[in-house]
């Protein structure tokens, strides 16, 4: 349900929307509005990005002094919303949301000056080098290793399911610099150029059709050890620091627009008055999808200002995410059923197809969303993990 707003509140949601009317092009609009998985493709997401960064709202949730707004709470909540309900493209969070806050954190002032200016404006795109092929929700048995040769680490190994490898040109990375005792234990945090010789990237066509994804490799890459984040052999603590990031933030912006969009499919399903009975049916899930979505909201919102009072996040990162993508999962299901024998029509929704589609357009998306979703529950830390952390915390106190 709509939150009650203060009239300066609704000052500034105006002040939003004003923005997205005059800076939000139709070519943008339709991006965001066909963009089925986590965020839009780096034409799209990048340059509108810029476009924000030159109002000042690209990093909104960094300190003042290093960019960002200093909007409280309810003034970020508005402009997820507003954004999310004009189909702006959703970007890409990994410089912005998640190297971001280690930079500022663990970062030396000389790293925060070199790489915080470019994050800001898009000038640098970043990549997150964490999984590999035996270590992904069990991240502490990476192998991809890093050894100390004078004033440089040369790294050999590999890194999978690395969204948007292909555009970025900058990545952040977890090494083994140390073998023996505990899995934690001797990993460190690098942050390097893409373009460094011996890194190959090769693609992962997902089954949604997309080309988010990819595989890694690292041959004898040597970076400079100025790329160490924080100490070596403590990047444990510095990777726990950032999926909090990864794991957090305000997905119900997203989902409440989603709903709209199912709402819409919806009525369009059975304008004809056909099938009252299933359209009955319907109806009620996406209630009880709309419950589900407030009580996401009402628990983002006590995150949100617990983060803004600089508490811990604690175990508020992994409750958010679990409901958040699982909630999501549910809701592609429901789109898929709307689409009914359109939904079996397979077609990527990338920057590559024409204005027109032969079909209507919400069903090829149900189905590109539908089979884009089926990792939600997967990245950042599967569902099992997240109950898990959950369980040993409550258990714990």
């Amino acid at each position: 349900m709509p939150l009650a707003l203060t009239p300066s509140e609704t000052r500034f949601r105006d002040e939003v929307r004003d923005f997205l009317a005059r800076e939000l092009t139709p070519e943008l609009r339709q991006a965001g509005r066909r963009c089925s998985g986590i965020f839009t493709e780096y034409e799209h997401g990048n340059r509108w990005h810029r476009i924000l960064a030159r109002q000042g709202w690209s990093v909104p949730h960094w300190p003042v002094e290093h960019g960002g707004t200093g909007w409280t709470t309810m003034q970020h909540h508005i402009f997820a919303s507003e954004l999310a309900a004009a189909h702006a493209p959703p970007r890409a969070p990994m410089g912005p949301g998640m190297v971001a806050p280690v930079i500022l954190a663990f970062g030396t002032p000389a790293q925060q000056a070199r790489w915080l200016p470019g994050i800001r404006s898009g000038e640098d795109y970043w990549c997150q080098g964490y999984s590999e092929p035996q270590a992904g929700s069990d991240l502490a048995s990476l192998q991809c290793k890093a050894r100390r040769d004078g004033e440089h680490y040369v790294i050999d190994g590999t890194k999978i399911w690395t969204t948007h490898a292909q555009y970025a040109n900058r990545m952040f990375c977890l090494v083994r610099t140390a073998s023996g005792g505990k899995p934690q234990q001797g990993i460190s945090f690098l942050c390097f150029d893409m373009d460094t010789p011996g890194i190959t990237v090769r693609p992962i066509i997902s089954i949604s059709g997309d080309h988010e994804l990819n595989q890694v490799f690292f041959d004898g890459v040597r970076v400079p050890a100025s790329s160490l984040v924080g100490e070596e052999n403590q990047g444990w603590t510095v990777a726990k620091y950032l999926l909090q990031h990864e794991r957090g933030g305000s997905a119900a912006p997203a989902l409440r627009a989603r709903l709209a969009r199912l709402h819409a499919a919806a009525d369009r399903a059975f304008a004809a008055g056909h099938d009252a009975q299933e359209a009955d049916a319907i109806a009620l899930r996406l209630a009880e999808l709309e419950c589900a979505i407030d009580a996401v909201e009402a628990v983002e919102m006590q995150s949100l200002r617990a983060t803004m009072r600089g508490e811990p996040p604690g175990i508020r990162p992994s409750i958010g995410k679990t409901q958040a993508t699982e909630l999501r999962q549910r809701m592609t299901e429901v789109g898929v059923e709307i689409a009914a024998h359109y939904g079996a029509v397979q077609l990527p929704l990338d920057d590559h197809l024409a204005d027109d589609l032969p079909i209507p357009e919400d069903p090829v998306f149900a189905m590109s969303a539908y089979l884009n979703d089926r990792a939600a529950s997967i990245y950042a830390g599967s569902s099992e993990v997240q109950r898990n952390i959950i369980a040993a915390h409550l258990l714990a106190n």
